[in-house]
């Protein structure tokens, strides 16, 4: 007899790509690789289009099966918020964020049902400011489902743990398991032809931040104008707009030069391995993380990084990377670049960085957080 867990794979289809999507691919394939002799992996999904369905089919080869919902994602978030829909069959579901099916069940009298949810921050709680308002209440609203219902609570740092431990009191339901770089992130074999196409300077600092509230991108662009600034060009990948302000807008209120501040956009796994390869430093000004999984990211390539000293961060980091205070904003500006600064003009402190970041990422496995996982299940 086949024990199957089904895991809810909706965010690799979301319209939106996003680190939880990456999260989901990446632990569910490992799921897939590791599971115990006799266990199975299947999905579950929304009503999605038939070419997400085959995404799924080919992002995750062996998944037993895929239950499709037939409620849309905003219909599912909103049944499984009021406890409305269940997922045939009962058994194991683990969810790789609270979008999970949380309602009354019996596992002591039938160990097989069980669900587990993950909750990647508690930035609802902490930066309500960083997310729509409809977003926030919707979180509040599964941690408290959670709460009640679920049989256990995945979290990627124990600084989350215990900023949740303040909130919604889980107990020993709590589990930690790390995040981790994902396995199509690597230099490729075009990667001189892919730096000149994405026009990369020779020597310049890396940053995924955004004007989000917490992220840290103002003082960091702030801090290109202070004494201390090394003179290099910050490159912005990822979302570098947040409402009617972006990126480069804030470099232009700030008085700096046009293209000290350049914003590429989104890029795909091969791009983000050669800026992530070729930058002088990675500065993850970030006070509103959970793990920080471009910290690693940019460790996995040797890059020396400049972070911030908000627990989670620092936890991750362990010293791999060159914290710097954020308690004092009118200071952290400066303390960035004099931080930046120091790498940038010292070889042998670059050179340090980069082999504790080699490191420090090898301390991270998708393989081990899949194992973890199962270990989990079988404890519940």
């Amino acid at each position: 007899m086949t024990t199957t867990l089904r895991v809810v794979v909706d965010d690799i289809v979301a319209s939106t790509p996003s680190g939880l999507s990456r999260y989901t691919e990446e632990l569910t394939r490992e799921l897939i690789k590791t599971a115990p002799e006799g266990c199975a992996v299947a999905g579950i999904v929304s009503s999605s289009p038939q070419r997400d369905y085959d995404r799924i089919d080919t992002l995750l080869p062996g998944l037993q099966g895929l239950f499709k919902s037939a409620l849309s994602r905003r219909e599912l978030q909103v049944a499984w918020q009021h406890g409305l829909t269940r997922v045939p069959g009962g058994g194991m579901v683990h969810a790789t964020s609270l979008l999970a099916p949380l309602v009354r069940h019996d596992r002591v009298n039938n160990p097989g049902e069980q669900t587990v949810v993950t909750i990647h921050d508690v930035l609802p709680w902490t930066h309500p400011e960083s997310m729509a308002p409809r977003r926030v209440s919707w979180h509040k609203a599964m941690a408290k489902r959670a709460y009640k219902y679920a049989d256990a609570v995945v979290v990627p740092t124990h600084s989350v743990a215990e900023e949740l431990d303040g909130i919604l009191n889980f107990g020993d339901r709590i589990r930690v398991i790390g995040d981790a770089v994902s396995s199509k992130l690597q230099l490729p074999v075009d990667a001189e032809s892919r730096a000149a196409a994405l026009g990369l300077p020779e020597r310049f600092i890396l940053t995924t931040s955004s004007p989000r509230p917490g992220k840290g991108l103002g003082p960091l662009i702030q801090s290109l104008t202070t004494e201390s600034d090394a003179g290099l060009p910050l490159v912005v990948v990822g979302d570098a707009g947040w409402g009617d302000t972006d990126a480069i807008e804030m470099a232009a209120e700030a008085g700096l030069a046009d293209g000290r501040v350049r914003a590429l956009g989104f890029l795909g796994d091969a791009d983000l391995a050669v800026a992530l390869d070729r930058a002088t430093v990675f500065a993850f000004p970030s006070v509103a993380e959970g793990f920080g999984l471009p910290l690693v990211e940019a460790f996995h390539f040797g890059t020396p990084v400049v972070h911030s000293d908000a627990a989670a961060v620092v936890e991750v980091s362990a010293g791999a990377g060159v914290a710097v205070p954020a308690g004092d904003a009118d200071l952290y500006p400066d303390r960035l670049a004099a931080a930046i600064s120091s790498i940038a003009t010292d070889p042998v402190l670059a050179e340090r960085l980069r082999y504790s970041g080699l490191d420090r990422a090898k301390a991270f496995s998708w393989s081990d957080a899949a194992k973890q996982v199962w270990q989990l299940h079988a404890d519940l």
